[in-house]
């Protein structure tokens, strides 16, 4: 059986920006991200990444430019010794009205699909409210990590018992850690 972790991108692997990362110069690891994901592959899981990327829609980037920032990433990761296995993105601004802008599930339906796994038993870690209601639209697990806008998240998720349970790391190796050290099997 496949165990599969999903990751957002902007603000769990990388720094965010409310202007956007739009070219691989922008694109900046968050200190501990990139091991985390080798240590991810090392435990046995597959790694996919599922993300938000609006500023095609708007006219920021390109999906080339996008692929670039990617490429960059992979080669980040490879250089720590792991592997991202595939990485989803929606392409669309938020008023196209689409099914794979998150909170909406068409990413992570995709994820399930394409690896026949039950979203049950996917953690699906992230910063924003988009990533925990994708998740929790499936009935997957989701993780709230502090940076990007974690900060912000847990602002609002102190006004609602929605997440009343929700795991709450600094960051993502600090949350890949924690996971790896619960496992029993």
């Amino acid at each position: 059986m496949t165990r599969l972790i999903v990751l957002d991108r902007d603000g769990v692997i990388n720094e965010d920006s409310d202007d956007y990362i739009k070219s691989p110069d922008e694109f900046i690891p968050i200190p501990g991200s990139l091991a985390a994901i080798a240590q991810l592959n090392d435990a046995g899981f597959t790694v996919a990444v599922a993300t938000n990327q609006s500023g095609i829609a708007r006219g920021y980037f390109s999906e080339q430019t996008l692929a670039d920032m990617h490429h960059k990433l992979n080669t980040l990761v490879a250089e720590q010794g792991g592997n991202i296995d595939a990485i989803y993105y929606c392409p669309h601004s938020p008023d196209d009205g689409c099914e794979c802008r998150k909170p909406k599930p068409g990413l992570l339906q995709q994820i399930v699909s394409d690896y026949a796994v039950s979203a049950e038993d996917i953690y699906v870690i992230g910063d924003a409210m988009g990533d925990l209601l994708m998740a929790k639209s499936l009935n997957a697990k989701p993780v709230l990590v502090k940076t990007g806008k974690g900060i912000r998240t847990l602002q609002v998720l102190a006004q609602t018992q929605e997440f009343s349970h929700l795991p709450v790391y600094e960051n993502l190796a600090h949350a890949v850690d924690t996971l790896l050290a619960s496992r029993v099997n």
